[in-house]
């Protein structure tokens, strides 16, 4: 049986490791599937640790925007995170700068996306941020992504059968 579940929050709120033992108590096997692009070293050793933090009873898959071409069936999935996967369709690496796409081809190109992966009976457990809860940007292209991220995450919980807020390591039920 199919069920989507979001978990939100800031930077360093506790969505992963809340998403990761989550997903240990619903199966002895679940998925890890990374969506980052790895941009420079800090960053690497992020995805290192993150690594590290799972033991071997984790399958792990690295899929920058196509997830729904992994044969994924009756599995518990953590999806981490509908941020980083946000950012390979807003800054698509495979268009030159003159046709980058605009926020609403990347929009509805990610929702596409999410429908035809989440099309399937799994548990899908997407962690995602709530970048648009601080200040406004001075920056336009970052304001334009935070509106499309922020856009993103609405339907991912319209589509939830729950969704959590994480605030300082607790997790808060929000549906």
């Amino acid at each position: 049986m199919k069920k989507i579940i979001l978990i939100t929050g800031g930077q360093r709120s506790g969505k992963s490791v809340y998403a990761e033992k989550l997903a240990l108590s619903l199966s002895d096997n679940p998925v890890y599937l990374a969506t980052a692009h790895v941009w420079d070293d800090e960053f690497k050793e992020r995805v290192r640790k993150h690594q590290e933090r799972r033991g071997e009873q984790w399958t792990n898959i690295e899929e920058e925007k196509y997830l729904s071409k992994h044969d994924i069936y009756n599995k518990v999935i953590v999806i981490d995170c509908v941020t980083l996967w946000c950012t390979n369709f807003f800054f698509d690496r495979e268009a030159d700068a003159d046709t980058q796409p605009t926020v609403s081809e990347a929009l509805e190109e990610i929702k596409k996306e999410f429908d035809k992966f989440t099309d399937k009976d799994n548990t899908f457990i997407f962690v995602t941020n709530e970048i648009g809860s601080g200040e406004v940007s001075g920056n336009a292209v970052q304001r334009r992504f935070t509106d499309m991220q922020g856009w993103m995450n609405q339907y991912v919980a319209s589509k939830a059968d729950e969704v959590i807020m994480m605030v300082c390591g607790i997790p808060v039920k929000i549906k």
